[in-house]
């Protein structure tokens, strides 16, 4: 029997159901089940749990969740977790839980990584939709509109094909307005969003742009937060146009700048649109009005509505 795992994941659904797995494959399933957010509490409590035996059972199972949060700098609890995965107790079985790889250049990760399970799952949301709603008639416009409007979350997938399949549980045909009035537009992740915010100004298309804009007020993102996010985004930009002419791949450029290489990808798509001056020029632009904000009573919708119509 293993005892020690690691999933990474991005969905808590997916999630939830592997822990399942493997307490029913471990035959664990009158354990006591512990959860400890590394976001909320210390990494000494899960520690402290591993090592004490049970209340009303000698079985426990430890979740160790958003591990990706994990404080390095705490060498002590580190070496300590680490020291605990080469010799576990048979009483126990220990979950980490990762929205994305963690097992980084640290000593005690690499000796934890020795000696952990690692389940690595990726779900693709167009199969996952199309199993949710087998025996339904639904077209492939339909399943990508779902898709669209969860963002890819499989969690929000899950729950919205179970509310789908009652409103249309007589007919089981499910249709792009069935979608529409059943299902509330996922808002993406801030930063995503910004992206494609991004994007539109690149493309030159103002009233994408705008419309995005007014996506994002959606968020409470402050003007000077915006800025913040979008004079980010081009100085990567920079960045990459630079290193991509002396040759660099997607892997070394994202090692250079510490950021992931999918993201090196999608910025890639932008900086076609732009030439290292004309980012230069856009980012002392945003500057200014960053500087106008700050200083001065101008409405700061109002500056960057202008910097968008002046793109």
């Amino acid at each position: 029997m293993k005892h020690n795992y690691l999933i990474e994941c991005t969905d808590f659904l997916t999630i939830q159901i592997e822990i399942n797995k493997i307490i029913k494959n471990n035959k664990f399933e009158d354990a006591s089940i512990n959860y400890y957010d590394i976001q909320e509490v210390p990494l000494e409590n899960a520690l402290e749990d591993l090592d004490t035996y049970g209340f009303l059972t000698s079985k426990k199972v430890i979740v160790i969740t958003n591990f990706e949060s994990i404080d390095l700098s705490n060498e002590k609890d580190l070496d300590r977790l680490a020291k605990y995965s080469r010799s576990p107790s048979s009483d126990n079985i220990l979950i980490i839980t990762t929205k994305k790889y963690v097992i980084k250049e640290n000593k005690y990760l690499k000796e934890l990584k020795k000696n952990l399970e690692i389940i690595t799952i990726s779900v693709d949301p167009i199969s996952y939709i199309k199993n949710e709603l087998k025996g339904y008639k639904v077209d492939m416009d339909v399943i990508n509109l779902i898709n669209e409007y969860c963002l890819e979350d499989i969690t929000k997938i899950h729950n919205e094909c179970n509310k789908l399949k009652l409103y249309k549980e007589d007919d089981k045909t499910i249709s792009k307005e069935d979608v529409k009035e059943l299902i509330i537009k996922k808002l993406g992740d801030a930063t995503e969003l910004t992206f494609s915010f991004t994007r539109a100004l690149a493309e030159r298309n103002k009233k994408e742009a705008l419309n995005l804009y007014q996506e994002i007020l959606d968020y409470n993102v402050e003007p000077l937060s915006l800025i913040g996010l979008l004079a980010s985004q081009f100085r990567i930009m920079y960045q990459v146009k630079i290193l991509d002419r002396k040759r660099m791949n997607n892997a070394e450029i994202a090692k250079l700048l510490n950021t992931k290489e999918y993201r090196i990808m999608k910025t890639k798509e932008l900086t076609r649109f732009y030439t290292e001056k004309e980012i230069l020029n856009l980012i002392i632009k945003l500057s200014e009005i960053d500087l106008k904000i700050k200083t001065t009573s101008n409405d700061p919708n109002l500056l960057i509505q202008v910097f968008i119509l002046n793109i």
